[in-house]
């Protein structure tokens, strides 16, 4: 075979790999209702490693979540406009929260907020959407346009003193960001672009750079949402539309397992339990057909699966 032919013939077979190809069966799980509950875009889980609770929202229902598996027992907190997401803090009894006008300290024994950073202020067209902390504590948190217009939205970095270092613009619909093991990759979710980007990370300055691809998503398998991390540093992301939590190898792009979930819109998980080997999945049960709502009656749900690897403490968020 001529040497021209030959590098035409691989470079095909190469450009004709299906996204996120694997070479080892994907192996599946499927998640078991934890708690059922109707809510309209639940999203958000992270979980409270000291009080062993999960911290959730409904965006749509304006309310934080605060569920105890050991009791069965869901508290809710109402916020004064659509909430984005949440994390707890240092300080015992509060949480930052991620509101439509602006980020605020909520006391979660009585609701109250005081506002720390109303950085889109002057963009009534946006909120703020999905957020987590850097390994330091600082609060990173991305937004997006109400009418879902393209590259209209920020990720921003806010810290205590409630300043706002913008740190991505041109985003659509800011979501899942998590932080390796060594703290020094990011890892970032722009909802419809479908891909998973990776940066490298310095936390002493809070600064990304070298922006990279690690994972295509085929729309086949929905679209990306919500993320979790685990100890190998892989990453597994709540598929909206695509009924499922997907686990990708951070280094290969690749699908290591699939978890099943009984409902359609798949928005976040995180890892819990007193071993942090039980990843936690909240759920929507909007944008569905006729169809899907009869296929999935438990969609809104708070869903759970027990795995073989164990998630990592997600950082709080650090107050002055």
């Amino acid at each position: 075979m001529k040497p021209l032919l030959y590098f035409v013939i691989i470079l095909i077979f190469f450009s004709c790999k299906d996204e996120n190809k694997t070479h080892a069966p994907i192996k599946v799980l499927h998640a078991a209702l934890e708690f059922q509950i109707n809510s309209k875009l639940g999203e958000g889980a992270f979980w409270n490693h000291k009080t062993n609770e999960l911290y959730w929202i409904d965006v749509l229902d304006q309310k934080l979540h605060i569920y105890n598996p050991e009791t069965y027992t869901n508290r809710s907190l109402e916020t004064p406009s659509s909430i984005g997401t949440v994390v707890p803090s240092e300080d015992k009894n509060e949480a930052i929260i991620a509101l439509q006008d602006g980020i605020y300290i909520m006391d979660t024994r009585n609701s109250y907020t005081e506002l720390l950073s109303d950085v889109e202020r002057d963009m009534p067209g946006n909120r703020f959407n999905d957020g987590k902390c850097d390994p330091s504590g600082r609060f990173w948190v991305g937004s997006m346009a109400f009418s879902q217009e393209q590259y209209e939205a920020n990720l921003y970095m806010v810290n205590a003193k409630g300043e706002a270092l913008l740190k991505k613009d041109s985003v659509t619909i800011s979501n899942g960001i998590v932080w390796s093991k060594d703290q020094r990759t990011m890892y970032y979710i722009d909802t419809p672009t479908s891909e998973i980007k990776a940066y490298d990370y310095d936390d002493a300055k809070g600064d990304i750079s070298n922006e990279r691809v690690i994972v295509k998503i085929n729309d086949s398998l929905g679209f990306p949402d919500g993320m979790a991390i685990d100890e190998h540093d892989n990453l597994w992301v709540g598929m909206w539309n695509g009924n499922a939590v997907l686990q990708f190898d951070s280094k290969t792009g690749e699908i290591l397992s699939k978890v099943e979930v009984p409902a359609h819109n798949v928005t976040s998980c995180a890892f819990g339990g007193d071993n942090l080997d039980v990843l936690y999945i909240t759920t929507a049960n909007i944008d569905m057909t006729e169809d899907e709502q009869k296929r999935f009656p438990l969609a809104g749900s708070i869903f759970k699966v027990k795995t073989e690897v164990k998630g990592v403490k997600s950082s709080f968020f650090k107050s002055e």
